[in-house]
């Protein structure tokens, strides 16, 4: 248990998170005093109660606990309790990159296919023709937001699905030419680290490259490790944790004229860096669906083909030869649909969804002024919707448990595990265990700057716990 605290100790260590701001201390009863915290202007811009342990000699009391919350939360005026006590009806989903909700239009455009018998594999009669023309349109969809025909695009169950099929499918061609080498960096996420450990058991040398305390991979450390039997270099376009983007198109011009592959995962960056996934030319390309607000189970993978020469990615499983003998099964038209629908949708929108996001980014860093944190990773290198950041003092875990019902955050990969784990992200990119265990990422939408902002000013500007001595 955390030992109790002088009274003016409690006040001062509120003084010292909140520097340039004024503690006000209004009068309380039953062993607890609030109060609020101004800004130079008079703002209020959080309150706080203390936990009073009496003393019978009537000297002033020590105070056994801290609590600094929302405005209106333990103390402000009659607006700001009611504004406070309406804003804890549902919390606010502050994870885009774990995964999207679907946007309505794209349920629409699904809804039909779901209802009327959709195989795009029946060529004999018209529903068969149907879907096949439907499947085709939502290829077509996703091949233009990456600047390449239609038929390199090759539709799977998701992202890390076409992770697999891009480093294990490459497995048969590296053996038989003697193309044992690949290149990777230490921050992927596991759908890449996985399929490079397997490459590993069959005998592959596998290069994780490391990265900076910025979070990219610089790319002279990709070349020096560059070798003639080369098979493989695979980057990721932004990391997931992070946000931070990789510097891909560097990478894919030094391989470039060479027999060495180049695959990123742009699960993060697809229909979001429009401009820059256009003009990168990677042999490989894997994206996913319900990142950019469609269906979950549904992705692809771009396989570009180089000239004549046939396809060195070989299938992972086998029967049907759907999708041109790639990837076999059934093709899941209403989900194909969604993925295109919300494909399109984002390369109308993706310059106002980036404005927005970066208005949002703002007003978090000015809501977050005078508290002591930092943020994880170069922020000029980062996505515009995405932070991650370490609160001093205050461990991740026990901030996303306080602040469960208010907002919906994580501390990492919603695609690791079940249990918690310290970030391998973090930790390659050289911080310490502390700052490793107080991170959280926040990634946000592009429609919700009001109530994003209003939260994270009420929520992520409080420190909650006790102030224990460490």
């Amino acid at each position: 248990m955390p030992k109790p605290l002088n009274y003016d100790e409690a006040l001062d260590r509120i003084q010292r998170m909140f520097p340039d701001h004024e503690v006000v201390v209004y009068d309380g009863d039953h062993g607890q005093e609030s109060g609020i915290i101004e800004a130079s202007d008079g703002t209020a811009v959080a309150s706080f109660r203390l936990t009073l342990k009496e003393r019978s000699d009537s000297a002033i009391p020590t105070v056994k606990k801290v609590r600094i919350g929302a405005v209106g939360q333990f103390c402000g005026m009659p607006g700001d309790i009611q504004a406070f006590e309406q804003s804890q009806s549902d919390p606010v989903y502050l994870d885009y990159n774990a995964t999207t909700p679907m946007d309505p239009r794209v349920l629409q455009a699904m809804i039909p296919w779901f209802l009327a018998p959709s195989n795009a594999g029946s060529r004999t009669h018209i529903y068969g023709q149907r879907a096949k023309e439907a499947v085709e349109t939502a290829r077509r969809q996703i091949a233009d937001l990456l600047n390449a025909p239609p038929e390199e695009v090759f539709f799977t169950s998701g992202a890390t699905e076409s992770n697999n099929l891009a480093i294990l499918g490459l497995a048969e061609h590296g053996l038989k030419t003697g193309r044992k080498h690949v290149i990777s960096t230490a921050i992927e996420h596991k759908a890449v680290l996985e399929p490079l450990d397997r490459l590993r058991q069959l005998g592959f040398e596998v290069d994780l490259a490391p990265v900076t305390r910025g979070g990219f991979v610089e790319p002279e450390t990709i070349q020096r490790l560059l070798r003639p039997e080369t098979l493989l270099v695979s980057v990721m376009h932004a990391n997931n944790e992070t946000g931070i983007l990789q510097p891909v198109h560097e990478i894919q011009q030094l391989v470039a004229g060479t027999d060495t592959l180049f695959h990123t995962d742009a699960a993060q960056t697809f229909g979001k860096e429009v401009p820059a996934l256009r003009s990168l030319k990677a042999d490989m390309v894997s994206v996913s669906s319900h990142k950019i607000y469609g269906p979950q189970g549904v992705g692809a993978l771009l396989v570009r083909r180089r000239g004549i020469q046939k396809r060195p990615v070989q299938p992972l499983f086998y029967g049907g030869g759907q999708e041109r003998g790639l990837r076999p099964g059934t093709v899941p038209v209403a989900l194909t649909v969604g993925f295109g629908e919300a494909a399109r949708l984002a390369g109308e929108e993706w310059q106002s969804n980036r404005a927005a996001a970066l208005q949002i980014r703002q007003q978090l860093l000015n809501d977050l002024n005078g508290i002591e944190y930092q943020i994880n990773g170069d922020p000029e290198r980062s996505l515009p919707h995405v932070m991650n950041v370490s609160f001093t003092c205050v461990d991740s875990e026990a901030l996303m448990l306080t602040l469960r019902d208010q907002i919906a955050i994580s501390n990492g990969s919603a695609c690791n595990t079940t249990q918690h784990q310290q970030s391998y992200v973090l930790k390659m990119m050289g911080f310490e265990d502390e700052r490793i265990c107080n991170s959280i990422r926040l990634s946000w939408n592009h429609d919700e700057s009001a109530k994003v902002a209003f939260h994270c000013l009420q929520s992520l500007t409080t420190y909650f716990s006790s102030f224990a001595d460490r």
